[in-house]
């Protein structure tokens, strides 16, 4: 009897051992990997009627160009000017995940007000660039490092020292490229991150609650697999890297990028060192926060406008989109920048380059 009992035990013991290995060994990092691909393994497109053209804002002017990234995807970017002005400098910019550069159309075209030429492009997988995805966020610094490498391969700009500016994604694109081009002049970081894995923590979290604690070695590894050394650098190792001037802006209500994995994480090192300005905010959100605020009262209205015509029926995706096609006014988009956070961002740009 005893014997028998040891033996189920022993059973016991190893069928759980064996259901444990599969849990850790198999079953969690493919549930990490399909995970990943929901986010990431997806085409982001700008809303056709959420789409700028330089019609929006007069007299400003763009050249396209086309380069390759890592793969061979070629990749879509623009040169955003004014004619017959002196040149200050060239601005790259990085946009955020959900759609391509066009949405910051508004912030090149302040900034070709204020003197500077603006190389923005598409990142793989969105709008105009090739690519069936994303991929992930490394994919996003891996591009940022052969868009710089282009332009500074071009004669036309040949002379211009280069800024870069970029916002959440781009924010850390801006930030963790610097450990491939430590010659960038100065970089202003707008509600970034210092490292791919804490966006994936902070979102996992919202997302799964304290599982995603489990899950997230797994990720780590995939990503480590996926995109090399890309993964695994980060912001503060490109601060390290670099004598480029940095400026850090967020806002502490962010709930799309937590400030506690990008703002107090530079700010906690870089407080008193003069080559660093950060700008916090408490009510601006993550979105919004390169906004007047106008935006999002102008699209409210429109919203209220369409719950009225359907007397209160949650619109179809079919049904929303051809009411906005005709009712929202990119010219009136076009106005709602926030003129004077991009102020500060040029005086800023000025400074770090030594111009007027």
């Amino acid at each position: 009897m005893e014997k028998k009992k040891h033996k189920l035990l022993k059973g016991l013991i190893i069928t759980l051992l064996v259901t444990l290995f599969a849990v850790f060994a198999v079953i969690l990092p493919v549930i990490s990997c399909i995970m990943y691909g929901m986010v990431f393994g997806i085409r982001y497109e700008t809303q056709s009627y959420l789409t700028f053209s330089t019609g929006n804002f007069p007299g400003l002017m763009r050249d396209r160009y086309e380069f390759a990234s890592n793969e061979g995807q070629i990749l879509t970017g623009y040169r955003y000017y004014r004619e017959g002005q002196d040149v200050k400098g060239l601005i790259i910019m990085a946009h955020g995940i959900g759609a391509g550069h066009n949405s910051y159309m508004d912030c090149a075209d302040y900034f070709t007000q204020n003197g500077y030429d603006v190389f923005a492009f598409d990142v793989t997988g969105n709008d105009e660039s090739e690519g069936s995805n994303v991929r992930g966020l490394p994919q996003g610094v891996i591009d940022l490092d052969h868009a710089i490498s282009f332009v500074e391969g071009l004669d036309e700009f040949s002379g211009l020292p280069i800024v870069l500016f970029g916002h959440s994604w781009g924010g850390y694109s801006c930030t963790s490229v610097l450990n491939q081009h430590p010659e960038v002049a100065a970089v202003c970081s707008v509600s970034g991150f210092n490292r791919s894995s804490d966006l994936l923590l902070f979102q996992g979290e919202q997302m799964i609650g304290p599982v995603i604690n489990i899950m997230m070695p797994y990720l780590n590894i995939y990503e480590r697999i996926k995109f090399g050394e890309y993964a695994v650098q980060t912001s503060m190792d490109g601060f390290a890297n670099s004598d480029a001037r940095i400026m850090i802006v967020h806002s502490e209500d962010d709930d799309t990028v937590g400030i506690q994995y990008g703002y107090d994480v530079y700010y906690g090192t870089y407080a008193d060192d003069p080559d660093f300005v950060f700008i916090r905010y408490t009510d601006k959100g993550h979105s919004s926060i390169l906004s007047n605020g106008g935006s999002r009262e102008y699209m409210r209205g429109i919203n209220e406008q369409l719950m009225q015509q359907l007397d209160g029926r949650t619109p179809t995706e079919e049904e929303r989109e051809a009411y906005y096609s005709q009712a929202v006014d990119m010219d009136i988009m076009a106005t709602f920048a926030d003129t004077d956070l991009l102020g500060q961002v040029v005086a800023f740009y000025d400074e770090a380059l030594g111009v007027n």
